[in-house]
C-alpha cells in the first residue's frame, strides 16, 4: 500500500538549488533513510515531506488519512507546556486516556483515575498505557509536571522523540533521532523501532542505527536522487560501484572532449547545419566531461606538532556537585598515541571529565599533570561560535593562510576547506547560511588545523553528515597523538578506540580494555551468566526444600573416573585462561601497544572471556559431585 509519493520535487534554499525534480514513493511498511552531505536539503526534504515547508515545484500525494509525525532536529514546545501536555497532545484516543490515568495519579486524584482506569480497561488500553510509560521512561524526559521551559536541549529533543513514539502514526519521519541519546537510549530505540510496524522515513548520522533499522536507502548526490533496495552495508557496496561506473563515463568525455575541442578550434567562423549539430554537442560533452565524480576518500591531513614522554596523568581525581559524586578516585597516565572513549549515561559527568582536563572546571580533589609539549585541541558543543558576518574562508585565514603538512610541504587554507568538503563556491558565502552540519565541520576543522597532539572530541559526530565522518575517521585513525572522545556513535567509538573510561554511577569509573562493542557482548554475558546462576540457586534451594521434606536422604552421586579426569583438567584449563586473561589485561593497560596489536589482543581477550563461561559452568556442574 503507498502511502505517499514524491513528484519531480524542487527545493531552493536563496540562490543555492538543494535539489531538482527528483521523485519516489513511500510504502506501507518500508523503513527508508535519507543519505547526503549536509547543506544539500536533507532537513528541507523532511519538512516538505512533513508539510511544513513548500517544494519550488512538484508535489507530494498522501494516501487518505494518513496519520504523519515528524521529529525535527531542533523542536520548538509552547511556552508553560508541562511535560505531560507535550507527550499526550494527540487526537488519538487512547492517548487521551493515558494523559487522563497520568495525571490523576500525579494530583493523586483517586475519582479521575478510576474513571481512566474503566475507560482504559474499556478500550483495551493497558498494553500501549505499558508501552508509553516504556518510552518516557526508556528516554528520561523528566518530571511529568516539570514545564518544558526549564528542560535542557537535550531533554527537548528525548522529550519530542517520546512524543511520536507514543502518537504511533502510520509514517513516522525522523531528523537525527539519535543526537541526544545515550548508548543504551540508543539501543533500546534501536530494538523498538525493529519490533515497529511503523513505517519509517529519517535522516540519521549513525551507521549502526541506520544498518540495522532500514530496509532502503534513497541518497541525493548533486541535486540527483539515487535508491538502494536494501541497508547500510548494501549501499556502501552498490553506491562505490556506481562511483566507479561514473569516474569512468567522466574520464571518456575528457579524452572525447580533447578531440573536439581540436575540431572546434578548426573551424571557420561560417558552418553548416551538421557542424552546428556537432557544436551543440561538443557543449553537451563539455558539461558531462567537467562533471566531478563523487569521492568517498577524499585525505585530510596536518601537521602534528611532537609528543613529549610526560602526557598527562590523572592522580585521585575527584568531582562532585553537593552530595552528587560524579567522579571518584581516577587514576591514570596517558601514553603516546592513546585512544579512550568515554561511556555512560547522560549526567554521569563526561562532559565534566573533559572540562576538567582542559582547565575549564576544577576537581573537587586530587591533581592533573600535563606535559609540556601537550598542545590540546577540544571540540565541545557550545565551542561553534564564529564572528558576525564572517565568511567561511576567513575562518580558515584567521588561524593560517597555508598549513603545514607531515611530507614537510604546505597547502593552502582554501585547498584544505576542499579537502574538508568544502568547495571553492563555498567559500566566500557568509557562515550564518551555512546549515548546522556545515558550521559544525567548519568549527571542526579549525581545531584540526591548529595542528594538536592530544585531541578532545565531546560528541563530535553530532549532525555530521557520513560522508564528512568518512574523511574524519580516516584522519583519525592516522592521527599520532593522543584521543579522548565523548561519542554515541557506536560505530565511530569501535573504529577509533583502543579501551574505555566507563562510569557506572557512584563517581565509579571502570577502565575496560577493548571498543565498544566488545564491552556490549563481555556485559551480555555476565549478564546472562548472572541470571543463570540466579535461576539456578533459585531452583536448587527450591528443589533442596522438597527433598528435605519428601524424601529420606540419599548417598551423594559419585563422578565416574572419566569425569574425575575431565574436572581435574577444568581446574587447569580454568588457570591457564585466567593467567593467559590477566597478562592481556596488563599488557592493554600499558599504553604501549601500536593500534593493531590491541585490536587483535581484544578479540583474543574476547575469545578467551567465552571460553571462560563455557569451562567454569561445565566445572560448576562437575563440582557438585567431586
Amino acid at each position: 500500500m503507498n502511502y505517499l509519493s514524491v513528484e519531480n520535487l524542487s527545493k531552493r534554499y536563496g540562490e543555492k538549488l538543494l535539489f531538482e525534480n527528483i521523485s519516489f514513493g513511500i510504502d506501507k511498511g518500508q523503513k527508508v533513510a535519507l543519505v547526503a552531505r549536509n547543506g544539500t536539503g536533507k532537513s528541507s526534504l523532511l519538512n516538505v515531506l512533513a508539510g511544513n515547508e513548500a517544494p519550488e515545484t512538484g508535489s507530494v500525494v498522501y494516501r487518505n488519512d494518513l496519520r504523519i509525525s515528524f521529529l525535527p532536529q531542533d523542536p520548538q514546545f509552547e511556552s508553560g507546556q508541562t511535560v505531560l501536555d507535550t507527550l499526550f497532545s494527540s487526537d488519538h484516543e487512547l492517548v487521551q486516556v493515558i494523559k487522563e490515568y497520568q495525571r490523576s495519579m500525579e494530583e493523586e486524584d483517586t475519582e479521575a483515575m478510576q474513571s481512566a482506569f474503566e475507560k482504559l480497561d474499556r478500550l483495551n488500553g493497558w498494553d500501549f498505557e505499558i508501552r508509553a510509560r516504556q518510552i518516557f521512561t526508556k528516554l528520561k524526559t523528566g518530571k511529568l509536571n516539570q514545564k518544558v521551559d526549564t528542560l535542557s536541549g537535550g531533554q527537548l529533543k528525548r522529550l519530542a522523540l517520546a512524543h511520536v513514539l507514543i502518537d504511533e502514526p502510520d509514517l513516522l519521519i525522523l531528523d537525527e533521532p539519535t543526537n541526544h541519546l545515550d548508548m543504551t537510549m540508543i539501543e533500546w530505540l534501536e530494538e523498538f523501532l525493529g519490533q515497529s510496524h511503523m513505517t519509517l522515513f529519517m535522516v540519521t548520522h549513525d551507521r549502526y542505527f541506520l544498518d540495522r533499522i532500514c530496509n532502503e536507502i534513497i541518497e541525493i548526490d548533486q541535486g540527483t536522487l539515487f535508491k538502494y533496495k536494501g541497508n547500510y552495508s548494501y549501499f556502501l557496496q552498490k553506491r562505490n560501484e556506481r562511483y566507479q561506473v561514473q569516474t569512468s563515463e567522466v574520464e571518456k568525455s575528457q579524452n572525447l572532449l580533447r578531440k573536439e575541442l581540436d575540431w572546434m578550434r578548426r573551424q571557420p567562423k561560417a558552418r553548416g547545419t551538421k557542424s552546428k549539430s556537432r557544436i551543440d554537442s561538443f557543449y553537451d560533452l563539455k558539461d558531462k566531461a567537467s562533471q566531478k565524480a563523487s569521492e568517498d576518500k577524499i585525505k585530510l591531513t596536518t601537521n602534528m606538532e611532537r609528543l613529549g614522554s610526560k602526557i598527562l596523568e590523572l592522580h585521585n581525581i575527584k568531582k562532585q556537585y553537593d552530595d552528587n559524586v560524579l567522579i571518584e578516585g581516577l587514576n591514570h597516565k596517558f601514553a603516546r598515541r592513546e585512544r579512550v572513549g568515554v561511556v555512560g549515561p547522560n549526567g554521569a559527568g563526561k562532559s565534566t571529565l573533559l572540562n576538567m582536563i582542559m582547565g575549564l572546571e576544577e576537581p573537587s580533589g586530587g591533581k592533573l599533570v600535563v606535559g609540556e609539549t601537550v598542545k590540546f585541541g577540544y571540540y565541545h558543543q557550545s565551542g561553534i561560535k564564529f564572528k558576525p558576518g564572517q565568511r567561511v574562508i576567513e575562518a580558515v585565514t584567521e588561524i593560517a593562510e597555508f598549513i603545514p603538512t607531515p611530507k614537510g610541504s604546505d597547502i593552502s587554507a582554501a585547498q584544505l576547506l576542499e579537502r574538508f568538503l568544502f568547495p571553492r563556491s563555498m567559500h566566500y558565502n557568509h557562515i550564518e547560511k551555512l546549515s548546522g552540519g556545515e558550521k559544525r565541520r567548519l568549527y571542526l576543522l579549525q581545531v584540526l588545523m591548529k595542528n594538536p597532539n592530544f585531541l578532545i572530541l565531546d560528541e563530535p559526530t553530532n549532525d555530521l553528515d557520513i560522508l564528512t565522518l568518512n574523511v574524519l575517521e580516516d584522519y583519525l585513525v592516522d592521527f599520532q597523538g593522543c584521543l579522548l572522545i565523548v561519542t554515541h556513535d557506536r560505530y565511530f567509538m569501535d573504529k577509533l578506540v583502543d579501551h574505555l573510561f566507563i562510569f557506572e554511577g557512584n563517581g565509579q569509573i571502570r577502565d575496560y580494555p577493548g571498543n565498544y562493542s566488545q564491552y556490549r557482548k563481555q556485559s551480555a554475558r555476565e549478564e546472562a551468566q548472572k541470571k543463570k546462576e540466579e535461576s539456578k540457586q533459585a531452583s536448587s534451594s527450591g528443589s533442596d526444600r522438597k527433598e528435605k521434606r519428601d524424601k529420606p536422604p540419599q548417598e551423594k552421586k559419585k563422578l565416574s573416573y572419566k569425569e574425575k579426569r575431565e574436572f581435574e583438567q577444568l581446574t587447569e584449563e580454568i588457570e591457564k585462561l585466567e593467567t593467559e586473561k590477566s597478562k592481556l589485561t596488563e599488557a592493554m593497560n600499558s599504553g604501549s601497544l601500536e593500534h593493531d596489536e590491541l585490536h587483535k589482543k581484544g578479540e583474543r581477550l574476547e575469545e578467551i572471556m567465552s571460553d571462560l563461561e563455557e569451562k567454569e559452568m561445565r566445572w560448576l556442574e562437575l563440582s557438585e559431585y567431586a
